[in-house]
């Protein structure tokens, strides 16, 4: 018996032991959060419309759903300001292909940066938010900059041939993902595998369902957390009432990201900016031609 009882205290403070161990451990992991926080710069988002409008099916961006109904809608890259950085969020679209596409009030991205004082050659961080040629079709535009994406979208993109299938190749811009490839092994790709902390106050958060592998981008800023979605949503609506697009790889996995997101911003779904939603250029100040600062 006395045996059994030193081997049963033995194990106790053992496990007394880890789990003190474990403790100290989420304490020091969160005074660095708090910490982190603290260091990080409130950072300031500008939408930059760069075509549109354009119109096509409610039930289309708000999943079966209005058939009948028809919605206009913007395309967009973002700037990120704040201590000293800048950092764009996604590349647009390249010229050559807006001209085959026929996209209307098209302007290379490059040109709708300038309008607010970046120069896209300049700029060194660029977050490719989903390898479709509305987002990631013009990095030809940021030649100098370290482009952050998800290795698993990248590798369905550039090497899966399954997305050089229908209705996948609709909305893949081969050029560029030619040049993706390119990059393959340069110090100019940078991997993400899930969430990941760039920078102060940055964090990629991996949020599919819209494709294998978007990535979301949250941002410090003065009102407090926001997220940059991309096509999470194409219109804010879609938050609100739960519903995604139909452009779907990946359903459930989708609605998770739809939990995480409102999570992430304790319910405060003013704070997720959608994809394509026209509101961000009509319902924010405008800082210069079809520019707005969000925050």
């Amino acid at each position: 018996m006395e045996v059994k009882r030193r081997e049963f205290l033995k194990t106790g403070v053992a496990t007394l032991g880890v789990a003190s161990l474990g403790m100290i451990a989420a304490g020091v992991a969160g005074k660095k959060d708090v910490a982190e926080a603290a260091d990080a710069p409130d950072y300031k988002i500008y939408a930059l419309k760069y075509a549109g409008p354009f119109t096509g099916s409610v039930a289309m961006v708000f999943f079966n759903k209005e058939w009948d109904k028809t919605i206009s809608r913007n395309y967009y890259i973002w700037a990120v300001q704040g201590g000293g950085r800048t950092i764009v969020f996604d590349s647009g679209v390249r010229p050559a292909l807006a001209a085959e596409r026929k996209l209307g009030g098209y302007v290379p991205p490059d040109q709708a940066l300038a309008r607010i004082g970046i120069d896209a050659k300049k700029v060194e961080h660029l977050v490719i938010s989903h390898i479709h040629f509305d987002h990631g079709g013009g990095i030809e535009l940021f030649p100098n900059a370290k482009i952050y994406v998800q290795r698993k979208e990248y590798d369905f993109w550039v090497y899966d041939p399954i997305s050089r299938r229908l209705p996948y190749a609709s909305v893949a811009d081969p050029v560029a993902n030619k040049q993706f490839g390119d990059l393959r092994g340069s110090d100019r790709l940078a991997f993400i595998d899930g969430d990941q902390k760039i920078f102060p106050g940055i964090e990629l958060l991996l949020t599919p369902g819209h494709t294998p592998a978007l990535q979301s981008m949250a941002v410090n800023t003065a009102k407090g957390l926001a997220i940059l979605t991309s096509d999470c949503a194409h219109i804010h609506r879609s938050f609100v009432e739960d519903n995604p697009s139909c452009l779907i790889t990946d359903l459930p996995a989708w609605l998770n990201t739809y939990t995480r997101l409102r999570d992430k911003v304790k319910g405060n779904l003013t704070m997720l900016f959608p994809g394509h939603d026209k509101d961000m250029l009509e319902k924010y100040p405008k800082v210069a031609e079809d520019v707005t600062q969000l925050i």
